[in-house]
């Protein structure tokens, strides 16, 4: 018999919720991401057991008791080695059943991006658990780094196949000198406003949490018993590496000065590098705007750039959240919203450096949800890939499309518009997972019981 009751808004249970879905990125940060692989269910049990005193829950997660924290996501083939039943592992969805390699296509990982070229173990099946922590500094992230060492004494049917350092530049910006994680959405009864003005009216929490109703006004399908499925999200995982010399032979390449080039940059990602959008300062970067919360992210497309002459209709920022701009339209933009956090990786190419150095660097993403198809996969192969929505045929996100040296780049302005051709693809897939983050009880649930 399976349970799919909707909790009111008023009853989000956070102490039963992970950290990750709600806090946000400490700053500066330092991240480690551990995957695992489990040959023997009991180990594996043991090792979670042994994890969950240190998973930390989302309970006033805007005024935590603690700076760092970890989260445990388990894949489709994670939850069978621990010995979840088949009629459990039958109630996930398709999406995560079959894994991101197997719908890599949809998603554009195409080329060079295909899974063929991932970092190994990401291509297979050999991924069942991972483990992220987050902290504002090594000395504080050790203490977790050391439990998950511990996690695996003595267990030989359980080994880390991958791990991957991250933490935040010098420059507080990522690798293409923007700043990044602005505009973060409300959700209805998880506490504090998680957002910025400008944002949007709160969403219901079931778009991102299984076990409340979602903008639908209804339950997204709950992986069974309720007990495994409630509170918990999906996340897709993404290692992205970011061919920065590309990028900006290019801005030079299209460019007649330095500020020019800044300028074609904004206008591809639709803020400037301090994070002011360009709708509000569309002639030049203003540091002063980036910085007053209460104005950097409050501004909409329909109403005050319907034409797009300051932000581009192609942007990077407004095909990822169109805001009012589909407001015409049978597209519910409130539908496709995501919960991410970004984390970079990788050295930083020295300023105005023109060569790739052959260093691997970029953002890991994780974008959380709880309808992989219906959010991450329709923002992925419609918003990103094709330009149908927004009256641009098949031109692509400009910085995380699928281009491969064949894009266009549309920028209306008075009285010519100006298309840029051939745009490469700047950001390569280097691996990816999608996931299952259960809640604490559910972690439980899995750890200390026959499944």
């Amino acid at each position: 018999m399976t349970d799919n009751t909707c909790q009111s808004e008023s009853q989000v249970e956070l102490y039963d919720i992970q950290a990750t879905l709600f806090r946000k990125r400490p700053a500066p940060y330092v991240a480690t991401y551990v995957l695992l692989r489990i040959d023997d269910p009991s180990d594996g049990r043991q090792m979670l057991k042994r994890l969950l005193p240190h998973v930390a829950s989302a309970a006033r997660w805007w005024d935590p008791s603690d700076s760092a924290w970890m989260s445990v996501a388990l894949s489709h083939s994670g939850l069978r080695a621990l010995g979840v039943r088949q009629a459990s592992l039958d109630s996930f969805p398709e999406a995560f059943r079959e894994g991101m390699a197997v719908r890599a296509e949809r998603l554009g990982d195409t080329g060079e991006s295909s899974p063929e070229h991932w970092d190994a173990p990401l291509n297979s099946g050999d991924v069942h658990l991972a483990v992220s922590a987050f902290a504002p500094d090594k000395a504080t992230l050790e203490p977790l780094l050391a439990a998950c060492r511990e996690s695996l004494r003595g267990l030989l049917a359980v080994r880390v196949v991958y791990s991957l350092e991250a933490y935040q530049l010098p420059s507080r910006r990522t690798h293409l000198g923007f700043v990044d994680n602005i505009g973060v959405p409300d959700i209805e009864g998880a506490g504090a406003a998680a957002g910025l003005p400008g944002s949007g009216a709160p969403l219901k929490a079931g778009e991102f949490v299984l076990g409340y109703e979602n903008q639908l006004g209804r339950l997204s399908p709950l992986p069974q018993p309720a007990t495994l499925g409630r509170n918990g999200t999906y996340v897709a995982l993404r290692k992205l590496h970011v061919k920065v010399a590309e990028f900006r032979r290019y801005l030079k390449e299209n460019a007649a000065s330095p500020e020019e080039e800044e300028l074609l940059a904004a206008k591809m990602i639709g803020r400037w590098p301090s994070g002011a959008p360009l709708v509000l300062a569309p002639l030049h970067d203003d540091p002063g705007l980036a910085g007053d919360r209460t104005r950097v992210n409050n501004f909409t497309y329909r109403k005050q750039d319907d034409a797009g002459l300051c932000c581009p209709h192609g942007a990077h920022i407004r095909r990822m959240n169109p805001r009012d701009s589909l407001d015409d339209t049978i597209v519910d933009v409130d539908l496709h919203r995501l919960l991410h956090r970004g984390t970079t990786y990788g050295p930083m190419l020295p300023e105005g450096q023109l060569e790739d150095d052959g260093a691997d660097r970029g953002i890991v993403f994780t974008f959380m949800g709880t309808d992989l198809a219906r959010q991450f996969e329709f923002i992925k192969s419609q918003w990103a890939n094709d330009g149908d929505f927004v009256g641009l045929g098949t031109e692509k996100d400009p910085l995380f499309g699928d281009s491969d040296g064949t894009g266009t780049f549309t920028v209306p302005q008075r009285p010519v518009r100006r298309r840029l051709k051939q745009l490469p693809r700047f950001v390569v897939t280097r691996a990816g997972a999608y996931l299952f983050m259960p809640g604490i009880r559910a972690l439980t649930w899995i750890a200390e019981r026959d499944t």
